[in-house]
């Protein structure tokens, strides 16, 4: 299989949402799959990297009294919250985009046409390392190759990780900024957010989910061919994301470092 798959789906859980980018990856490692996912979440959902150490550095006691949801991510990176926002999920063969570095570019490039597209003045951020994986939030700092606002601040926060020959990268476009609430359950000195919703780059009447999830869609039809008509989630995808939903929902998966 090597032709694109358009998914634009309804808001969902942090434990499917994660499961089905997961079993998406595997699509794309054993089947040659290649699909752009555009997503949103209910109940709003904390997130943390692969290996980013949780229980040293977010306080669960106060986000278990908040009644906030959580979720360990497939990938990397640090701590999101997934609020008011455009999810995106690329999963492809690592042919089609070539080395890590290489795919995070071009994914990036893909997403500011679109957000550009809208009227925002984005632009992707200087080359710069990284931050550590303990150093908190995604959105305290901006990497270099993100999408940021020209006038300062990060708006599309991403995370990427290989398997089997296949790429997944997915992140967080902000409609608005709201990444506050990481700091407030961090442990210790949290840096404040680098973080713009596009809501303050355009008119907020055309930042809508729909208008940026159908700006990004427009983009990457436009640079990568992929359909511009969203399709059915494959049976065979979507039954390899129910046996997974468990693993992405158990706190000792989540809060396991």
């Amino acid at each position: 299989m090597n032709s694109w798959l358009l998914l634009i789906d309804p808001p969902a859980s942090g434990a499917w949402n994660m499961a089905l980018d997961a079993a998406l990856l595997e699509a794309a490692a054993h089947r040659g799959l290649a699909c752009l996912r555009l997503y949103a979440w209910d109940p709003p959902t904390l997130s943390f990297g692969r290996h980013e150490p949780a229980l040293r550095r977010y306080d669960r006691a106060a986000i278990t009294a908040r009644g906030l949801s959580t979720v360990r991510r497939p990938t990397g990176g640090r701590a999101v919250w997934h609020d008011r926002e455009v999810t995106y999920s690329v999963v492809a063969p690592e042919a089609r985009f070539g080395a890590l570095r290489d795919a995070y570019l071009e994914i990036h490039r893909m997403l500011a046409a679109g957000l550009v597209a809208l009227g925002a003045d984005v632009e992707l951020a200087a080359d710069r390392p990284a931050a550590a994986i303990g150093a908190g939030a995604c959105f305290a700092t901006q990497a270099g190759g993100e999408v940021a606002a020209r006038e300062g601040g990060k708006v599309v926060g991403s995370a990427q990780v290989r398997a089997g020959g296949a790429l997944l990268q997915h992140g967080s476009i902000l409609l608005d900024a709201g990444q506050d609430l990481v700091a407030s359950v961090t442990v210790g000195a949290a840096a404040p957010p680098d973080a713009r919703g596009l809501r303050e780059l355009v008119d907020p009447a055309r930042a809508t989910w729909d208008d940026v999830a159908h700006a990004v869609a427009r983009a990457a039809a436009a640079r990568w061919g992929v359909p511009e008509r969203p399709a059915a989630l494959p049976a065979a995808v979507c039954a390899r994301a129910e046996s997974l939903r468990a693993q992405y929902a158990d706190p000792e998966w989540i809060w396991r470092r």
